[in-house]
């Protein structure tokens, strides 16, 4: 036997060996972390420029809680409409008030507007969309058409008959978008969560014990949080405008509050003879409320796991969304 045949003979063993062994485990998935979405928000223009806005507006409302650049309520005549320069930023008003810390006194009824109604509006909608979607059918029919009566008043309708009675107050401006937007958040959420019911997870949960509300938290809500996220920031948006517009007619803040839209109502008469300082109230509510919308558009997209980062997937989504949220 020639050597070449016995080194052949001596590797067939080591060969079948290799050819036995299992191959290598692939690695382990990597888990997602919770906060995977804030970095996707954070890449959308849309939710950056959101984002920058609400903390702004956020951080304002805090300092102003305990700093200011003037008493936003000291009256000096000696200063009236001044222009801008310092110490008066943004100039001042008729009575010398500082029209700087008007603004950020009045971010912090803003702030407090926009919580109170989502908050509102969260309860109301939650409640009447679980209702809606769960229930026995002549529950579902009738909490249906209460929502489709209360759909028809507009929120400053709303807001207008609960002042006639309650007279005009932040409160009035907090329960009237509440109301108005949480039967808004009702009928979008309500036929999600009747889609999502039939899905297989909700059945295998409701087969494994779980009641209706441990499924509507574990399985439900989390799958239409989405549309429920969007339709949350568009409230929000409303409750900046109806504070502001409320305020202008008198219905909404009362004169000792700081308010942007009672600010803007003070200074508009002036807007012939000083334009310049009815712009940073005008402002100030132009872009917290664009910034609100923006937000609710990149948390959809960012929250959405049906949606992919390409703008055609996202525009081809979109064209999926209920009718009454476009």
């Amino acid at each position: 036997m020639s050597p070449s045949t016995s080194s052949r003979s001596g590797d067939a063993p080591e060969s079948l060996a290799g050819a036995d062994a299992a191959p290598p485990a692939p690695p382990a998935p990597r888990r997602r972390s919770r906060w995977a979405w804030l970095a996707r928000l954070w890449a959308l223009s849309t939710g950056r420029f959101g984002l920058i806005v609400v903390a702004v507006v956020g951080l304002t409302a805090i300092v102003a809680r305990f700093w200011t650049p003037f008493d936003p309520q000291k009256v000096d005549i000696a200063n009236r409409w001044a222009l801008p320069s310092w110490p008066h930023l943004l100039g001042t008003d008729g009575s010398g008030r500082d029209i700087l810390s008007l603004l950020m006194a009045g971010a912090r009824t803003t702030v407090f507007v926009a919580i109170g109604a989502g908050v509102i509006a969260t309860i109301i909608g939650i409640a009447l969309a679980a209702l809606g979607a769960l229930t026995a059918r002549w529950v579902r029919e009738s909490v249906a058409v209460f929502v489709d009566i209360l759909i028809a008043f507009p929120v400053l309708i709303i807001a207008m008959m609960i002042s006639a009675v309650w007279g005009g107050s932040l409160w009035v401006v907090i329960w009237a978008v509440g109301i108005g937007f949480g039967v808004n958040i009702a009928r979008v959420t309500r036929p999600e969560l009747r889609r999502v019911l039939h899905s297989d997870f909700v059945l295998a949960g409701r087969a494994s014990g779980l009641t209706p509300a441990q499924n509507l938290w574990r399985h439900l809500l989390p799958n239409v949080a989405p549309v429920f996220i969007v339709q949350l920031s568009w409230g929000m948006a409303v409750a900046v405008l109806a504070e502001a517009g409320l305020s202008y007619l008198g219905f909404g803040a009362p004169v000792t509050e700081p308010s942007w839209g009672l600010l803007l109502a003070q200074l508009q008469q002036f807007i012939a003879v000083h334009p310049l300082s009815v712009v940073w109230p005008g402002l100030a509510i132009t872009i917290t409320v664009l910034g609100l919308n923006l937000l609710g558009d990149g948390l959809r997209e960012a929250t959405d796991p049906t949606l992919s980062r390409s703008p055609f997937a996202t525009r081809r989504a979109r064209l999926h969304i209920p009718e009454v949220v476009s």
